[in-house]
């Protein structure tokens, strides 16, 4: 989900749930805990009277998805060179 949401802004949560296919409540549940580590945050938006979440990555969540994605390049050029 983090890699997704990294390559926008914000990003419509109906739409976060289709692509990764997964249900209203897991994808709120991941969201939470995201949220409560200070990686995600959320925005209500009404779009044609129908409200709407919208959701994107902090500073730090952008930071620790780089970190993450940093480890595994270190974890794949070991195993290539292996």
């Amino acid at each position: 989900m983090c890699a997704m949401l990294a390559a926008a802004d914000l990003v419509e949560f109906a739409v976060v749930r289709e692509v990764l296919d997964i249900s209203d409540s897991v994808l709120s549940k991941q969201v939470k805990i995201l949220k409560d580590a200070g990686y995600v945050r959320s925005a209500k938006k009404t779009r044609d009277a129908r409200p709407q979440t919208w959701i994107g990555l902090t500073k730090a969540g952008r930071a620790a998805l780089d970190g993450h994605l940093a480890a595994l390049r270190r974890i794949a050029e070991q195993a290539q060179s292996g």
